[in-house]
């Protein structure tokens, strides 16, 4: 057995002194991984054999019901809890058809390690996710989490995570997570966050509030008040900053706001239309398009401000700029041909080429973080989410809709969220597909929602 100890401290909350700005978002908590074993040895790589699998994940055991401020009814009530987020996580990306604690037998805590195979095996369960949760004399939580093969009966994989009471959620995706990548090998997502813009009010006098909320939609936030709008958020590489365009006074201003501490930084300003910020892959630098006279073009700007770097000077509106994972290349929006298609250029600006050839227009195209393809808006009367290769080969659509669009991927490149806009009433939502296009799923926001992007696997 291997065992780790990592411990993740994030900045306290301060006071806050920035523009437009809601309550502080409170500190994300210690996540201290206690133990974990296994690894990868094999991988499931037909879909089909993956919804096959039965998953049984009955509800988390506990050495003693006792209080906790995670749930008012205590420890055995909150493992029933942690079990559900995990079965609605593996069931919501489409590849596992997993049965969930209300539904199945409660295990005794002795059981957590010693199953009752042919209690399992008698429900035709293949795999058995079983857990604990036990409450600390200093508050936190320990949770721990087993994969078990039942026909085999042998233990695939285990971990365990002690966190703050707010934060035993994160302990349940980061189960989910264990499971999701000891069974696909494919990288974990569940365990990361989705910022967002919340729109309210009519639709000539929309409201437009930045918002974050966990992969599942959980632990909802407001960053800010709706005073001024806000667009185009982006999660930096290290999950402590997001980054943002706002306009207060009618000028646009591109925002860099620090999680932990609720300070926020102004990058640049302009009287000039300025659209679309984006992070470089290592935090540095910060993309951002910018009108002048009637001409567009995207530029580089250091992320704590600085002397903005032109790198479009073709004539047209040059928009966008996603950096592919090692920052080597940038793929945007152009259209210099005369409609809007999709070019690549090195980081720098140089080599500048078009990529896509078919009918319609493309826009806001978007980097796999695997680097494999390029997800964006194929516009052919319906807007429509699509992927590509980096070379333009290999167009797929993944969405059939009257008006989807902005996609932005999970952080293991397996998913895709966008939003949808409904015809006729002009409602706004946010939605995810995997890349077989056949799993869609509508993430609930209290408001309508644009513009998503979706951060890293927190640390």
């Amino acid at each position: 057995m291997r065992k780790l100890l990592v411990l993740f401290t994030f900045l306290a909350a301060a006071p806050l002194a920035a523009q437009d700005l809601g309550s502080v978002l409170p500190p994300d908590g210690q996540v201290e991984t206690i133990e974990q074993e296994g690894g990868l040895t094999g991988s499931v790589s037909d879909e089909s054999e993956w919804q096959d699998l039965g998953i049984a994940i009955p509800g988390f055991a506990t050495d003693r019901d006792a209080p906790t401020a995670a749930n008012a009814s205590g420890t055995a009530a909150l493992g029933k809890e942690l079990a559900r987020v995990i079965t609605a996580d593996l069931k919501n990306n489409g590849l596992f058809k997993p049965a969930g604690p209300d539904g199945l037998p409660q295990p005794a805590f002795a059981q957590i390690t010693a199953p009752s195979w042919s209690n399992w095996s008698s429900r035709s369960a293949e795999m058995l996710v079983h857990g604990y949760v036990k409450a600390g004399a200093d508050g936190r939580l320990t949770v721990g989490c087993y994969l078990y093969d039942v026909s085999l009966q042998n233990e695939l994989v285990r971990a365990g995570w002690v966190v703050p009471p707010r934060d035993w959620r994160r302990a349940a995706h980061k189960c989910a997570d264990l499971v999701y990548s000891r069974l696909s090998g494919e990288s974990p997502f569940f365990d990361s966050r989705i910022a967002y813009i919340a729109e309210t009010g009519p639709k000539d006098n929309r409201t437009k509030r930045l918002a974050i909320m966990d992969s599942d939609g959980a632990n909802h936030r407001f960053i800010t008040t709706g005073r001024s709008t806000a667009l185009t958020p982006r999660y930096s590489p290290d999950y402590r900053r997001l980054l943002y365009l706002s306009y207060v006074d009618g000028n646009p201003r591109i925002y860099v706001y620090d999680i932990g501490t609720g300070k926020q930084t102004l990058v640049t300003q302009s009287n000039n239309p300025t659209f679309a910020p984006r992070w470089s892959p290592d935090g540095r630098w910060i993309l951002y398009s910018m009108a002048i006279a009637g001409n567009t073009d995207i530029y580089r700007v250091p992320a704590d401000g600085g002397q903005s770097v032109r790198l479009t000077t073709t004539p047209g509106i040059d928009i966008g700029g996603s950096y592919s994972p090692d920052g080597s290349k940038i793929v945007f929006e152009s259209d210099r041909s005369g409609s809007q298609q999709v070019y690549v250029m090195n980081a720098d600006g140089s080599d500048q080429k078009r990529i896509s050839f078919f009918g319609g227009r493309a826009a806001t195209p978007e980097w796999s973080p695997r680097g494999d393809q390029i997800a964006f808006t194929h516009i052919a009367g319906d807007f429509r989410v699509a992927v590509m290769s980096p070379t333009g080969a290999n167009r797929r659509y993944l969405t059939d809709s009257w008006q989807d669009e902005a996609p932005t991927w999970a952080p293991n490149g397996r998913i895709v969220q966008f939003f949808r806009t409904e015809r006729g009433s002009g409602r706004t939502s946010l939605w995810q597909v995997d890349l077989t296009g056949r799993n869609e799923r509508r993430l609930a926001t209290p408001a309508d929602a644009s513009d998503p992007a979706w951060g890293p696997v927190l640390p």
